[in-house]
């Protein structure tokens, strides 16, 4: 006998997750509705099957073939028009004329005895044979009513409670001989118990009706869905589950990485290769997908999560569905009967609340509290470009796909035949992505000029010898699983806004230019590049006293690319010298706040115990510095700023520094006394750069370790910095801990306040209206400056759902009072 599995149905009442997959696609347990059925049929000996599809009906045809995998034989019948349950199997005639067939949803979940079924029918010689099953709540279903041989005596199509006469309903599993065809009409639509089976009836057929023992869910709603996987997994169900049952009730699935310290309360199940991380929490009734991430300190219960979802720290998922290649980012919260949809972004802190359908391919910002559903905004990213060029989470955000997309559009700003210099930090996420840029750049007829690993200074500097422009892959700053892609114009420098615009244009169009095969660029790797950065700055940057000087310094290298400079360095500038960490480490290419401070703890003590003059520790890319004074104390980055300010400025007596509008406004002081002038920029790295690159410039810093040395380059050169700092040490025979003493003491506090998106402008009117007559400053953002030569600033992140406020006094308890004032003119316009 050949079964007929009818798959062509909406599953509008599904929606969102039905909007971009078919009903009978939707996993249950981690596999589709429709493969529990197959695999029934074939347990029941039903191997011939023909499958009806019409909605989306290419992802069902390419998911299951020829049914080869199963050890089936499918064929299928395809709907041009919704033909109704009737209509779709006359669809499919040709195929079943020859003998009884059995009709089964693809959509429904069961375990029913097919062979008994069959049985049935043969025995009571029926023309048709539909299954029952009894249902505590039948308004959804049709009511039919048999006698004590089995015969139907009534059918009724979803009754009202007034109605109701039976608690036996139709499944829409049938059992019927090719003599049925001829009640149905050809192309149009036609349903069994609404058409076709009253008619059997007025004319006296043999219709049966069948009484199944076993479980039946027809999955047509987000709470039977919900339901039917907790069912598989409390074992109500007879099917089978893939992968191992490691405790009872939890099962994993092959592949799968879970971490010892993870909490595992079943009965739930996770997919194969997915990985669940120390200190994630998975509860009863959970369902985890196949690749899916679940971060450390996320919460599951009760949630069914579809395929390749990225699931964020402290993130916390209550009776929900989620869609396949949906991101949830951390501390994101998705409350109990919520929905979203396939490829979907839930931003950082975000709540979805209860019962709200997200549909696909949305984006929820970051902080957004959402309360109604979201249907009709497209997805899409204000702006590609973040503060460190366009970051993300590695696989997740950016993937290979998007590293060549972003390079064929990079490449079609530049001419043909132009050169870009590719770099690295030392981890392998930037090494496998790098080799997806360099392939799109040639396909774009760009020649490659790869430097492979080397300190974000050194590709800086090399772009800058006769490249169109670079790219640099690194692991963020402090975040170990994101990586940072960075574009260089042919400075060396990061790309001006209008160069991110026109990037941004490009990539948003997807207008990217393809080489003819005589011009594909080419590939080639720059030897002797360390020595011939290292003779460049040394030429540039003023060393003289330092090899009298007798100093000794103590160099932490981080076990990052910077130490693969120093060696070549530190010999030439004829200084005592200890380096330490200055092997690579792969497994660490950044380094958390934590691990920094450590690091700096013990670089003081090494310094303290040496008698060396200072410390320098560089971070693990070479771009930035921190310092630590000559009794092992570590000087902060703003204070560092201060510091080398000092030094510079008394040592040249003119020209001015370029400093962001938020540092300290001790720094004009300091300038001043020694005869310079301070020139204030945006927060924007590229700014600070641009006015560091301008005759008459001394000095640059941004507070954060990174420091600009003009005479060699206007870009931060952690190297470079230290080559300055050292000389101007041996010059001025003072030490580090003397200079920063004689500086007062700044007093600047920041806050970061949750902003949306919508109300970013209305926020920074507001303060504007609040500052009334005192000076405004809008150099960046808005600067409100006190009569009494306190200030606060306010800016808006270009990146991030967030509003920045600094705030400085002459102690920290003033400065905390200037924060709150503020922060409460921000609530107000965000509420």
């Amino acid at each position: 006998m050949k079964a007929v599995v009818m798959a062509g149905g909406e599953g509008t009442r599904l929606r969102p997750m039905t909007s971009s997959m078919p009903k009978p696609l939707l996993p249950v347990a981690n596999r589709p509705i429709m493969e529990h059925v197959l695999r029934l049929l074939k347990r029941h000996g039903l191997n011939e099957t023909v499958v009806t599809v019409q909605f989306l009906a290419s992802l069902v045809k390419n998911y299951f073939g020829d049914g080869e995998e199963l050890g089936m034989e499918l064929t299928y019948a395809n709907e041009e028009k919704p033909l109704g349950t009737a209509g779709s199997v006359k669809n499919a005639e040709e195929a079943l004329k020859d003998d009884a067939f059995l009709v089964i949803s693809g959509d429904a979940l069961t375990d029913f005895d097919l062979t008994d079924l069959i049985r049935f029918h043969k025995e009571k010689g029926a023309m048709v044979t539909v299954c029952l099953t009894r249902v505590p709540n039948p308004l959804e279903f049709g009511i039919t009513i048999v006698d004590e041989e089995g015969k139907v005596e009534r059918f009724l199509e979803k009754p009202t409670w007034g109605q109701v006469f039976s608690d036996t309903v139709n499944t829409g599993i049938y059992v019927m001989e090719p003599e049925v065809f001829d009640y149905v009409q050809p192309d149009v639509p036609v349903d069994w118990s609404g058409d076709v089976f009253p008619q059997l009836m007025k004319e006296g057929k043999p219709i049966y009706g069948y009484v199944a023992e076993g479980y039946w869910e027809d999955v047509g709603t987000h709470e039977s869905y919900v339901k039917a996987q907790a069912d598989v997994l409390e074992g109500k169900v007879d099917v089978q589950l893939d992968g191992f049952e490691i405790s009872p009730g939890v099962w994993v699935a092959e592949g799968a990485e879970v971490h010892p310290d993870a909490v595992l309360r079943g009965p739930l199940y996770i997919g194969d290769y997915a990985k669940v991380e120390a200190g994630a929490e998975i509860r009863e009734h959970t369902v985890v997908g196949s690749n899916v991430v679940v971060k450390s300190g996320a919460f599951l219960h009760k949630a069914v999560v579809h395929d390749n979802v990225y699931i964020g720290q402290h993130s916390n998922l209550r009776g929900c569905v989620v869609g396949k290649n949906t991101d949830i980012m951390r501390a994101a919260r998705i409350e109990d009967g919520a929905v979203i949809g396939d490829e979907c972004l839930i931003g950082e802190e975000s709540i979805v609340q209860g019962n709200v359908r997200v549909y696909p391919f949305k984006t929820i910002e970051a902080g957004a509290f959402v309360n109604t559903s979201v249907i009709w905004e497209s997805r899409g990213q204000a702006h590609l470009f973040g503060a460190r060029g366009v970051s993300g989470i590695l696989n997740v955000e950016i993937t290979p796909e998007l590293a060549v997309r972003l390079a064929g559009a990079y490449a079609t700003t530049l001419k043909k035949g132009a050169t870009v210099t590719t770099a690295r930090d030392h981890s392998r996420g930037a090494r496998a992505l790098k080799r997806a840029v360099i392939s799109a750049l040639q396909a774009s007829a760009i020649d490659v000029r790869d430097l492979e690993n080397v300190p974000l200074p050194v590709a800086r500097e090399q772009t800058a010898r006769g490249s169109a422009g670079g790219i640099m892959i690194r692991t963020t700053p402090g975040v170990p699983d994101s990586v940072d892609i960075m574009f260089f114009d042919g400075q060396g420098a990061d790309l001006s806004q209008a160069g991110q615009r026109k990037l941004d244009r490009v990539f948003a169009r997807q207008e990217y230019r393809r080489a003819f095969p005589g011009e594909i660029g080419d590939l080639y790797f720059p030897s002797s590049v360390f020595d011939s950065y290292t003779g460049s700055l040394l030429r540039n940057v003023d060393t003289t006293g330092i090899s009298e000087s007798g100093l000794k310094v103590v160099v932490d290298a981080s076990n990052g690319s910077a130490g693969l400079v120093l060696p070549s360095l530190l010999g030439k500038l004829g200084v005592d010298s200890l380096t330490i960490n200055p092997g690579l480490d792969e497994s660490r290419p950044t380094e958390t706040e934590e691990m920094r401070r450590k690091g700096l703890v013990r670089l003081g003590e090494i310094v303290a115990s040496s008698g060396a003059a200072f410390g320098v520790r560089f971070d693990p890319v070479g771009e930035r510095l921190s310092l630590v004074d000559e009794k092992g104390r570590i000087i902060e980055d703003d204070r560092a700023l201060l510091v080398m300010l000092d030094l510079v400025a008394a040592e040249r007596r003119s020209g001015r520094v370029a400093l962001p509008v938020t540092t300290t406004r001790i720094a004009e002081q300091v300038a001043a006394y020694h005869g310079t002038q301070v020139e204030w920029t945006t927060t924007s790295p590229d700014d600070l750069t641009r006015v560091g690159g301008e005759e008459g410039t001394i000095f640059g810093g941004d507070g954060k370790g990174g420091f600009i040395v003009p005479e060699f380059s206007s870009v931060y050169d952690g190297t470079a910095a230290f080559v300055r700092l050292i000389g101007l040490v041996a010059r001025t025979q003072l030490t580090l801990s003397q200079i920063d003493a004689r500086i007062p003491r700044a007093h600047v506090l920041k806050r970061d306040l949750a902003t949306p998106w919508a109300v970013k402008g209305l926020v920074m009117r507001r303060v504007v209206e609040a500052a009334g007559d005192r000076f405004v400053d809008t150099t960046d953002g808005v600067r409100v400056v006190e009569t009494d030569g306190r200030w606060v600033m306010a800016l808006p992140d270009p990146a991030e759902a967030v509003t920045h406020l600094w705030a400085e006094g002459p102690d920290d308890a003033s400065a905390q009072a200037l924060l709150d004032e503020w922060s409460a003119v921000v609530d107000s316009a965000g509420r």
